[in-house]
């Protein structure tokens, strides 16, 4: 199999050139679009959709909706591509990938599922949807501390199933001037702290790579404890990557840590945070939660969770909404054109990327 030799680790930027050989602009020989009808609609509208098709001198489609994994190999081996783009349904790639197979672009997150670490290692090409989204990611959890700090799901519940109205001692909280805690300093987290920003927040992070750098450059205020982030503050946002050293590490001991009338927000991973403990602090009413992610998704129909008017759900819709996809689908148009012109990518999944992935 001939595949372009290993590149170097790359920069944070996570920028590579795809190869010596692609220094002058080119049309690539072939491209497979390998994702669902309705995915090709949202992630690639209208013009975008048209540049994908006439990208390259050969250009054709799998629908995994239809097609098995088998029948996505076999397309593979009989087309020899020189570019996949990807989603959220494509099959994984074989172990064996065709000869021509240069270029792998992820429209979406994680590629766990998609390419065998080897495949990185050989020297395959492949980028996902980097920090084109973290915006609207970032949007969902100050959407979720918003609505728990105004008890949302209590007056839904309330004034939808009983026919309730306020009283003299209904109580709600604003987040202009709270002291919110952050685990996790990624993309998203950078992004939430700029739309943090307007409410005066006091903004602590918990992370291995905040220095006193960041602290300058974002204006928070590094913390070196999780008992210190949940001890300190009204609201804490978990945004922390899933990896061995994070799972589980937010206990029922941590949680019990937070005020009555405090906010825990998870727009993450759901298996960072030791689930039974979270029910068991739920179920008492005195801690309010916004939860996005699970330790098992879907979450069961009877999961004690669903129903507590403490406890606003969404159903892992933390990433791009649906109208906002056409960002991921942008920034993959972008990295195809740099790729014909032999110039650096952005968000390439390097081998050690891979490994620290969710």
């Amino acid at each position: 199999m001939k595949l372009l030799a290993p590149a170097p680790a790359a920069p944070a930027a996570t920028a590579l050139r795809p190869s010596r050989e692609a220094a002058k602009p080119r049309r690539p020989a072939s491209l497979l679009l390998a994702i669902s009808p309705l995915d090709a609609r949202e992630f690639l509208p209208d013009a975008l959709g048209a540049e994908v098709r006439g990208f390259a001198a050969d250009y054709h489609e799998f629908n995994p909706l239809v097609g098995s994994p088998e029948g996505f190999a076999r397309l593979l081996a009989q087309l020899d591509p020189e570019i996949v783009v990807t989603g959220w349904k494509t099959p994984p790639l074989p172990e064996n990938l065709p000869p021509s197979l240069r270029y792998v672009c992820h429209l979406t997150g994680t590629v766990r599922e998609l390419v065998r670490r080897r495949h990185l290692e050989d020297g395959l090409l492949v980028t996902n949807w980097g920090g084109s989204i973290a915006r609207v990611v970032a949007e969902g959890a100050l959407f979720h501390v918003l609505a728990s700090l105004r008890r949302a799901t209590h007056w839904a519940l309330a004034m939808h199933r009983d026919g309730a109205w306020k009283t003299r001692e209904a109580e709600t909280a604003s987040l202009f001037g709270r002291r919110i805690g952050i685990h996790g300093f990624g993309r998203v987290a950078r992004e939430l702290v700029a739309l943090l920003a307007p409410f005066g927040a006091r903004v602590s992070v918990c992370a291995p790579d905040v220095d006193a750098a960041a602290e300058r450059a974002y204006g928070i205020r590094k913390v070196d404890t999780l008992e210190g982030l949940f001890a300190d503050n009204d609201v804490v946002i978990e945004l922390a990557p899933l990896n061995p050293e994070t799972e589980g590490i937010v206990t029922e001991r941590l949680l019990r840590l937070l005020r009555p009338g405090s906010v825990f927000v998870n727009t993450g991973r759901g298996r960072v945070v030791e689930e039974a403990g979270l029910v068991n602090v739920a179920r008492e009413g005195k801690v309010f939660f916004g939860l996005d992610v699970f330790a098992v998704e879907p979450l069961a129909a009877d999961h004690p969770l669903r129903g507590l008017p403490n406890v606003t759900l969404t159903p892992h819709l933390g990433g791009p909404t649906t109208d906002r996809r056409r960002d991921a689908g942008a920034h993959g148009v972008r990295n195809l054109r740099a790729y014909a012109a032999g110039e650096p990518l952005e968000a390439v999944v390097t081998p050690e990327l891979y490994d620290i992935s969710s």
